[in-house]
C-alpha cells in the first residue's frame, strides 16, 4: 500500500484545481481521494483480511460521495465531467 506522494498531489492539484495551490476545492479534493480509493482497493485484493484498511476504505468512500452529492447541486457540468475524466460510475 503505497501513500500518495506530494508530487502525485502537486500534479492532481494543478490538474483538478484552479491554481497549483488549490487543495480546498471539491473537485480536486473527489480526485484525491479517488487515487487513495484506487490504491487501498489494490492493497485490500491482497491482503483481503485487513479489516482495519477496508473501514478505513468505506469512510474514503462515504466522504467521496458527500463530495460528489455536493457537486452535483452545486455544478452540475462540473460534476459531468469529472465523473466521467475519473472514470466514476453514476
Amino acid at each position: 500500500m503505497t501513500t500518495l506522494t506530494a508530487e502525485k498531489t502537486a500534479e492532481i492539484v494543478s490538474k483538478f484545481g484552479d491554481s497549483p495551490q488549490d487543495t480546498g476545492n471539491a473537485r480536486v479534493q473527489v480526485a484525491l481521494l479517488t487515487e487513495r480509493i484506487n490504491d487501498l482497493t489494490e492493497h485490500l485484493r491482497s491482503h483481503k483480511k485487513d479489516h482495519a484498511s477496508r473501514r478505513g476504505l468505506l469512510m474514503l468512500v462515504g466522504r467521496r460521495r458527500r463530495l460528489l452529492n455536493y457537486l452535483q447541486k452545486r455544478d452540475l457540468e462540473g460534476y459531468r465531467a469529472l465523473v466521467a475524466e475519473l472514470g466514476l460510475r453514476k
